[in-house]
């Protein structure tokens, strides 16, 4: 199965990300995370969008476009994966079918831009393994420290209120379109369009869920 989760940064799609990899058996490919480890560890590109990044603007397509190129001719992408953040904008969902990365089902994950600021503000994401906690949603067992290794946990720059409003600012402005690219695809009825699905992602994880599971079927 190959799977393309949208939305805006913070509708929880790498909360449901982790349900279907788990489900099908494939990986989760998230060109946000593998961009925060290029920043860690102070590669060549890690330097080049670091600035950006920190600001919460999106990055150069082709800089994305050949990092999840180069990750999803990897073997563990052999029987399926899921994407998520990507394709972030009209250019990379084009370069894409341009170059036969063939995807099954896109899933479109709809929340109101206030419900995310909220989201957002409040998450803590312990640095060195990417676990992520909600001081109201999913707070960690003791305040401020990772469930497993009592290390301290952090806010990311970009989730600050006023680099979130920035995020979602560029998403509406670059990013929107995709729904519609990708639901007008498959009403041509194109065989090698994927199957669109607009998702209502306000409410609890196991409702959203399950309105995942029923979209898929």
């Amino acid at each position: 199965m190959r799977i393309a989760l949208l939305g805006a940064p913070g509708a929880g799609k790498t909360t449901q990300a982790r349900f279907l990899c788990e489900e099908f058996g494939i990986p989760q490919i998230s060109t946000g995370e593998m961009l925060r480890a290029a920043m860690r560890d102070k590669t060549p590109l890690g330097l080049r969008v670091e600035s950006d990044m920190r600001a919460g603007n999106l990055i150069a397509d082709d800089l994305v476009i050949g990092l999840a190129k180069e990750r999803l001719g990897e073997a563990d992408c052999r029987r399926g994966f899921l994407l998520d953040g990507f394709p972030r904008t009209l250019a990379q969902a084009k370069a894409m079918r341009e170059m036969a990365l063939a995807i099954d089902c896109v899933l479109d994950f709809d929340v109101p831009d206030a419900e995310i600021v909220g989201r957002m503000g409040g998450r803590r994401v312990h640095p060195a393994s990417g676990r992520s906690y909600h001081v109201q949603f999913n707070p960690p067992r003791v305040e401020g420290l990772d469930d497993l290794t009592s290390e301290p946990l952090v806010q990311r720059d970009d989730d600050r209120e006023d680099v979130v409003i920035n995020r979602l600012r560029i998403y509406r402005a670059e990013s929107q379109s995709l729904g519609g690219f990708y639901s007008a695809w498959a009403a041509t009825g194109d065989a090698s369009a994927p199957k669109y699905c607009r998702i209502d992602g306000v409410g609890r994880v196991e409702v959203v869920r399950q309105a995942v599971q029923s979209s898929m079927q």
